[in-house]
């Protein structure tokens, strides 16, 4: 196995987060973000939540899913996404894992049944952005 081109680069913003519990700390953030998905611009919406890892100082554990969607409506891709996260700094994140992509037609048919390694930072003021490679 190993890295293929990169297949997605985007940013955007945290939309909203939500306490899930507190024993221990789990917290659902949704996003939007907009970039380019192998050479078509569009758009990415997605939800993830991620727990803090007990007995592992700032060490997270994270799932999400999300469409993102071609800005002329030709083009639909989900994903379903699974990474392990920490901080860098107070408020900032970094979190890393895997992609699994299903798009059986249309412009981003590219991705159906696709695997991805992905890069996903978030700052202090909800800044956020994503990079994915394809995983041959």
């Amino acid at each position: 196995m190993a890295l293929g081109d990169k297949i997605v680069e985007e940013s955007g913003k945290i939309t909203s987060q939500r306490v899930l519990d507190i024993d221990p700390p789990k917290i659902e953030s949704s996003f939007k973000m907009s970039g380019n998905y192998k050479g078509e611009e569009g758009s990415d919406i997605g939800t993830y939540w991620i727990v803090m890892r007990q007995g592992e100082e700032g060490v997270m554990y994270g799932e999400g899913q999300g469409v993102a969607t071609t800005n002329d409506g030709k083009g639909m891709t989900t994903w379903k996404g699974y990474g392990i996260g920490r901080f860098t700094s107070p408020g900032n994140m970094s979190v890393r894992g895997s992609l699994f992509f299903r798009a059986p037609s249309g412009k981003l048919s590219y991705f159906n049944n696709l695997v991805g390694v992905f890069e996903f930072e978030v700052d202090e003021e909800g800044n956020c952005s994503s990079k994915v490679w394809e995983w041959r």
